[in-house]
């Protein structure tokens, strides 16, 4: 009986290593037909004062491929190209949240973190949201696509815009060094990280950051779960507290993000969202940017986790906070209320 329990205990270690499950919100239409999207699309386009609705319905209701193919059909049927078309159709948060869809989740990820660095000033918000909640796999992808999209390394980029530890830190994940997860437990490992995560920060004056660093960006996310929890043995503040008291401003922001996603990557998005919607109207930028990134990769477990944690669905809370055609647009990606 030792051997089977051992053997299944190995299993679901071994899982973490592997293809993360998908919890998508939109997925494949399966009575598709492009050049009927195509043209419907463009009739509501053609329409006097433009029917936004079938716009919404056909593209909020098709996955990145389906979408693909429906640009395809409709540069053949309009002969032009349908994210110029759009661009003219649509405006203001509408415009930006179906010109999102028009890309696949890595095109898209990619665009907001060129667009988080683009002119003056960097939107560090979006930045931290987009490096530090991606995982190993996400980000060579993003890489990849950033590189074809824009002619340059998104490490450049980033090492150009900004500045002093907040750069090394998001260079470190950038370079997607992190180990998979391992079906052996390393307990002298953890309890290692667990001393020097201490020692370079609550136990000294100032703060060892590089340390901190290295331990955040290259250990898997199982160990550093485990990591976090024998921390407490050493350290009077658990790791958050700890990261509150030693560093400030883009530091804290990351080194928080990074936790909250180790910890439960649904449940920060989930909260992200809430906060971008407290209070009057809502931070249109933030809630279109997790509701595109991930409306094909976990938004159904994002709003079982924002059920969970404010007693009130997305769903609900979208309808409260937004309005016009850029809520239809909203609700159908939330796919349902709970």
């Amino acid at each position: 009986m030792a051997m089977v329990s051992e053997f299944l205990g190995q299993l679901t270690l071994s899982y973490g290593a592997e293809v993360e499950p998908k919890f998508p919100t939109v997925v494949p239409e399966r009575d598709f037909d492009p050049s009927k999207d195509a043209t419907r699309i463009e009739t509501a386009i053609k329409t006097k004062g433009v029917d936004e609705q079938t716009v919404i319905d056909i593209l909020t209701r098709r996955s990145t491929e389906q979408r693909r193919e429906i640009a395809f059909e409709y540069e053949r049927i309009a002969k032009k190209d349908l994210m110029t078309a759009l661009k003219g159709a649509l405006s203001g948060p509408l415009e930006a949240l179906m010109l999102g869809l028009l890309r696949s989740t890595a095109q898209y990820d990619a665009s907001e973190l060129k667009a988080s660095m683009k002119g003056l000033g960097t939107d560090e918000e979006a930045l931290i949201e987009i490096v530090c909640s991606r995982n190993n796999k996400e980000l060579e992808e993003i890489k990849k696509v950033y590189k074809d999209m824009f002619k340059k390394d998104v490490e450049k980029d980033i090492a150009g815009d900004t500045s002093g530890d907040f750069a090394k830190l998001l260079l470190a994940l950038v370079q997607t060094k992190r180990d998979e997860p391992s079906n052996v437990v390393d307990y002298e490992k953890i309890d290692e990280d667990a001393r020097s995560l201490y020692e370079a920060g609550v136990k000294r004056k100032g703060t060892d950051v590089a340390t901190w660093i290295s331990i955040m960006s290259q250990r898997s996310v199982p160990h550093l779960q485990k990591v976090f929890e024998r921390y407490k043995s050493y350290s009077p503040y658990d790791i958050k507290e700890s990261i509150r008291k030693e560093v400030k401003g883009d530091m804290e922001k990351s080194f928080l993000t990074l936790v909250e996603c180790f910890e439960n990557r649904q449940l920060y998005f989930a909260n992200k969202l809430n906060d971008a919607m407290k209070g009057k109207g809502a931070k249109e930028k933030v809630v279109t940017r997790i509701m595109v990134s991930r409306c094909e990769v976990d938004l159904m477990k994002i709003r079982t986790e924002f059920k969970k944690q404010h007693k009130r669905s997305l769903y609900q809370i979208i309808a409260e906070h937004t309005k016009g055609d850029y809520q239809n647009a909203l609700l159908s990606l939330c796919g349902g209320d709970d």
